[in-house]
């Protein structure tokens, strides 16, 4: 079982950038799929963006498109979500998430097998 550590969360004005971090131990980062979803109280859990085993293919929700940048560093073990032009709606709690065995980077919660236990990413106007 692969573990999951979010990391780079914290309180930034509206307009800034944000680049959080997902960093796997227990096992290569190469064999998941990694998505990063959100979730404010109250609400689901919102995907966000994905990105294959090697990196060749991404998704990312029409609703961050052209502000969000998903990569991938498997020799560091690490998935980036670069965030740019963070608006307050953007405040939320981030989650990567590990999937094994999909030949696509699905968009569904049920979809993923491991969590993080998230970082804190607010926005303020």
């Amino acid at each position: 079982q692969v573990q999951l550590v979010e990391s780079g969360g914290r309180r930034v004005q509206a307009g800034g950038s944000l680049r959080l971090s997902c960093t796997a131990s227990g096992r290569t980062l190469s064999s998941y799929i990694i998505g990063w979803f959100r979730q404010v109280p109250g609400k689901d859990r919102e995907f966000i963006a994905g990105i294959s085993y090697r990196g060749a293919m991404t998704r990312h929700a029409d609703s961050v498109k052209g502000r969000i940048t998903i990569s991938r560093d498997n020799a560091k073990n690490t998935v980036y979500l670069q965030m740019n032009s963070l608006k307050s709606e953007d405040t939320a709690v981030y989650y990567c998430a590990g999937q094994s065995g999909a030949l696509d980077v699905p968009g569904e919660v049920a979809a993923y097998d491991v969590w993080g236990q998230g970082t804190q990413v607010t926005v303020s106007s």
